[in-house]
């Protein structure tokens, strides 16, 4: 089977979110199942320059009024067809806003453009490569299967996948005459309360939705997690899956992993010690056997960062430590800063993102907390159990499928992998930090929870079977 990925983002070559880390990840899982995967992505300074001897696939000279050509390449075991648009992405900037943060004005233009191209490779553009199945990924692609939909390959199957409905690419109803879409394709899929909804077209116009855990794909039938697309997708019930992501095992193994201080198993656990020495150093903390917790997060409402903020005098006072890396809402950047300040040698704080170090923190650090109001997926918490980090989480979305909470009938059978807490509220996680650390006082206990979180299979394996049959159902259907 031939399938074309369409993706705004790809690991390792540009990432703002776990959308890079599944669009890496998933089209080498799915190699064990016989299906050949292309992805294409746009042309970003930083992907030109990682490709090596990449071979001109297609020209386009009019592609919504840009000139563009596709070029293929390889890079780490992913086969990429890169969108080559210099007047698009030639950027000094990130993949959507620019060195001041602010978003591209023609952001809209950026991803129909990214949209039409899949489309077009749909349709046979690459003149000896054409897919069977065609997967985009949120609001920035959401356009290909409307593109598909209302041109030359209507019956072509094509699957769309939320990694966070929050994101739609809404734009002023007044860019759609630049779309190239019939007058009716504004009405039938991406109008909007008066404006566009990339998102909403995608939804509307694939033959399949699919989301990155089974509790969201629940979630966003709902209002409180919709965000004004749950009658949308309610529509699409039947036609709505979801499947949990997995995290590349190769590259989050702390058996092999070069960027900590000391490589360990589960069945050598003490070995841990070197990399939570090594964290305590380098976030100057006090060298005691309170529990480290970590945080590893955009520092934004939806992660709950502002309940984080709340309860840092609480985690001090229960004998705990903590350390933060993240960024992003300046308000939270400071009140966090503030309290590391306030709280030195017991709070660490590095504002930004810095991937060895993100390892280190899973190797060192005893807890991990992800007290997001709503999580599609999450993947911190599977590094957490890969690396006997434990999870302390909010039961909502993916963190509620993927941990086992630390009750007493879990911690009798053996099977808790980590701490869940409800409602979203800072009283709520005070308790579940409070729970944590008198959990962290029986080394039996701790030491139980880790290696349970260790023997969870947090790869692809399961999650691309999933997707291989999905893929499988939609190509029979199109036959």
């Amino acid at each position: 089977m031939k399938v074309l990925s369409v993706t705004s983002e790809l690991y390792p070559l540009v990432k703002t979110g776990g959308l890079a880390d599944v669009a890496g990840a998933l089209p080498l899982a799915l190699k064990t199942y016989d299906i050949e995967t292309k992805t294409l992505i746009p042309g970003y300074p930083a992907v030109m320059k990682a490709i090596r001897n990449p071979v001109k696939r297609a020209e386009f000279a009019d592609l919504l009024g840009v000139q563009a050509n596709v070029l293929e390449a390889r890079h780490e075991g992913v086969d990429i067809l890169v969108l080559d648009a210099p007047t698009l992405f030639e950027r000094a900037g990130g993949p959507y806003v620019d060195a001041n943060s602010r978003d591209y004005a023609d952001n809209w233009k950026r991803f129909a453009v990214l949209s039409k191209a899949g489309a077009e490779i749909a349709t046979g553009a690459i003149a000896d490569w054409r897919p069977d199945l065609v997967h985009a990924h949120d609001w920035q692609s959401a356009l290909t299967p409307v593109f598909m939909r209302y041109g030359e390959a209507p019956e072509r199957p094509s699957l769309i996948t939320i990694h966070n409905i929050a994101f739609q690419g809404q734009f002023g109803s007044d860019i759609f005459p630049e779309l190239g879409l019939p007058v009716h394709a504004f009405w039938e899929a991406l109008e909007y309360y008066g404006t566009i909804s990339y998102l909403k077209g995608g939804l509307v116009a694939a033959h399949a939705i699919s989301t990155v855990s089974p509790s969201y794909a629940e979630e966003i039938l709902t209002p409180a997690f919709g965000m004004g697309l749950e009658g949308v997708i309610a529509s699409r019930a039947d036609d709505l899956y979801g499947i949990v992501n997995g995290i590349d095992a190769t590259v989050w193994n702390p058996a092999t992993d070069q960027h900590i201080a000391q490589t360990y198993a589960s069945a050598a656990l003490k070995k841990r010690q070197a990399n939570r020495d090594a964290l305590a150093a380098r976030f100057s903390l006090d060298n005691d056997d309170g529990p480290i917790f970590c945080v590893i997060s955009r520092l934004t409402w939806q992660k709950g960062m502002d309940l984080l903020a709340e309860v840092t005098d609480t985690i001090v006072a229960a004998g705990a430590k903590l350390v933060i890396l993240g960024s992003g809402d300046h308000a939270l950047e400071s009140s966090l800063l503030a309290a590391a300040a306030r709280h030195k040698g017991r709070i660490g704080m590095v504002v930004g993102y810095d991937e060895p170090l993100s390892h280190l923190m899973q190797a060192g650090a005893d807890a991990i907390l992800i007290p997001s109001r709503f999580e599609p997926c999450g993947l911190t918490q599977l590094y957490g159990l890969r690396y006997g980090c434990v999870p302390v989480v909010a039961r909502t979305g993916g963190l509620a499928d993927t941990i086992i909470d630390a009750n007493e009938a879990a911690l009798t059978a053996q099977t808790a992998t980590g701490i869940k807490f409800a409602p979203g509220s800072a009283d709520a996680l005070r308790s579940a930090i409070r729970r944590t650390v008198r959990l962290h006082t029986s080394v039996k206990i701790w030491g139980q929870l880790q290696k349970q979180g260790m023997k969870c299979d947090v790869s692809w394996g399961r999650s691309a079977e999933r997707y291989a049959e999905l893929y499988q159902r939609l190509v029979s259907k199109g036959q």
